[in-house]
């Protein structure tokens, strides 16, 4: 058995990617211990949990409980079960607080992901999380990432000042991914056209630019480092279109990438593939 932090902010973190992980992990038999910034527990985006909040209509009483663009982005049926399940595990209602993880207790690491900024940025700006992610990739000890979570990683910087994705091989949210997802948001949420995207651009900025793909890569070693799915891919379509998620059963939409003890993935979407592999380099 093996203990892996999962370090989460105070609200937003995406329920799939985080509650899923949890229970894939528990069932093989191993230890998961949360972190919060002030050790009280956190909470997930609601609008991901249940999609209400992501059509036009979302603020009429009885309409909002029909979703269209709210099924099709947020969690489904079992990343909510595993939701419900882990808000009974005694770990997750008392966490740990950030400034007081001790990377030398744990044997690997888990970075979820999220989007809303009003949540997230916490998370992804921590200079604790940052030295603790740091601390794991120079012990050499497991690490996974999935969709922003690779962005924390990706901050997380070596002694050399060098980030520890530096050298690696990585996949995170596509810019392709995030801009659908962000055109669909700016349909449906109208009244909060960003709500998808955590950061935007300046005004003297490319489009992308502050995309979690694109500011991942200018971490990298080389830009060939990013790993995406290749067009030769018999599964393609099925694993880029963003509409299909992987399973229990079925891996074929998942995309997920290993670099010796580092493991990363795209979006709820590659979940279940995600935590598993990270499960094999653990008991490995």
């Amino acid at each position: 058995m093996s203990l892996v932090l999962l370090p989460i902010p105070s609200r937003d973190f995406d329920p799939s990617e985080v509650a899923v992980s949890w229970k894939i992990l528990t069932q093989r038999g191993h230890r998961v211990v949360f972190a919060t910034p002030d050790g009280k527990q956190g909470a997930c985006d609601p609008i991901m949990l249940s999609g209400i909040g992501l059509d036009p209509w979302s603020g009429i009483p009885v309409l909002r409980n029909v979703r269209v663009l709210g099924f099709l982005l947020s969690a489904n049926t079992d990343a909510r079960s595993a939701y419900v399940e882990m808000l009974r595990d005694p770990a997750f209602a008392s966490p740990l607080r950030w400034d007081r993880i001790e990377s030398t207790d744990f044997d690997g690491l888990l970075l979820g992901g999220g989007h809303w900024a009003r949540g997230m940025r916490e998370y992804l700006e921590s200079t604790v999380l940052q030295r603790i992610t740091a601390e794991f990739f120079a012990a050499e000890k497991p690490v996974a990432a999935i969709c922003h979570g690779v962005l924390l990683a990706a901050r997380s910087t070596r002694a050399d000042g060098l980030s520890v994705l530096h050298g690696r091989k990585t996949t995170a949210l596509t810019w392709a991914l995030e801009r659908k997802a962000s055109t669909l948001a700016h349909v449906g949420r109208f009244w909060d056209r960003n709500y998808y995207r955590t950061y935007t651009e300046a005004a003297d900025q490319p489009t992308g630019y502050m995309s979690v793909q694109q500011e991942v890569t200018r971490a990298l070693a080389s830009s060939a480092d990013f790993i995406d799915v290749r067009e030769s891919d018999p599964e393609f379509r099925r694993k880029t279109s963003g509409t299909v998620r992987d399973t229990a059963t079925d891996d074929r939409p998942a995309w997920v990438v290993r670099d010796e003890n580092y493991v990363s993935a795209r979006w709820p979407g590659d979940v279940h593939s995600f935590a598993r592999t990270f499960a094999a380099v653990l008991e490995q």
